[in-house]
């Protein structure tokens, strides 16, 4: 019998809004359940079980199934999200999407490591900066990086939100240089409900550029979330 996954939703398609894949149009299957509960969390609603009258009980081939109907039958790339999805049974989902033709990424902090990891087209590790007000086990980071370290599609990904956030950037390229890495300015509005301050997250934006332009940080690459620019906080967008 196939495994059952926690779903909290799957929607799209629409764009990837983050990280090396930004800009490329994609479905989005975000998985319910985290082991983390960073302080600036914007989709809450996938990571506290408060929420798990939300989320469904799928099977893989159910999942399959309305990856299908929401491409028209046509492979694409698929973002595997969360949450963290790491905590989630996915490598058959992978497998069996991989024998239609579909592209799998997948976002995780790192605080898990998966031996399927090497089966993604594309995996992004997040780790969390003290503004998370989470601590990141390197050891198990060490590990996620050790499953991918041939493999061409990884890169790392840090949320900045002030100059420790920005030190502990600086600590992960200098432990895995050999990975590409973003940078990507914080959304202070985390609430779905409410409006995103677009000129605060701007502001932020520039602050960040300039700071990685004046100290000549060359190898960093900063971005936007570019869905929060087009959509505010809007969910499934």
């Amino acid at each position: 019998m196939s495994k059952k996954l926690n779903i909290c939703e799957i929607f799209g398609p629409t764009i990837q809004g983050e990280g090396a894949m930004m800009g490329r149009p994609t479905l989005f299957v975000r998985t319910g359940g985290c082991d983390y509960r960073c302080s600036w969390c914007d989709t809450m609603y996938a990571v506290d079980p408060k929420h798990s009258d939300q989320w469904q009980r799928m099977t893989t081939e159910e999942v399959m199934a309305e990856i299908e109907r929401l491409s028209d039958q046509t492979p694409m790339h698929v973002t595997l999200s969360g949450g963290n999805p790491a905590m989630q049974p996915l490598e058959d989902l992978i497998d069996l999407g991989h024998s239609k033709g579909y592209q799998f990424a997948l976002e995780t902090q790192g605080s898990l490591a998966r031996d399927w990891f090497k089966k993604l087209d594309q995996l992004t590790l997040s780790p969390k900066g003290p503004s998370a007000g989470v601590k990141t086990d390197w050891d198990v980071l060490d590990a996620c990086v050790d499953l991918v370290e041939p493999y061409k599609q990884a890169s790392m990904k840090v949320v900045i939100f002030d100059d420790a956030d920005y030190a502990f950037a600086q600590k992960v390229q200098n432990r895995y240089p050999q990975l590409p890495l973003y940078l990507q300015a914080g959304n202070h509005m985390v609430d779905s409900n409410a409006p995103a301050d677009i000129p605060g997250v701007l502001d932020r934006l520039r602050w960040l550029a300039e700071k990685v332009a004046s100290d000549r940080w060359q190898s960093a690459c900063v971005l936007p979330q570019l869905h929060v620019l087009a959509w505010g906080n809007m969910r499934g967008a």
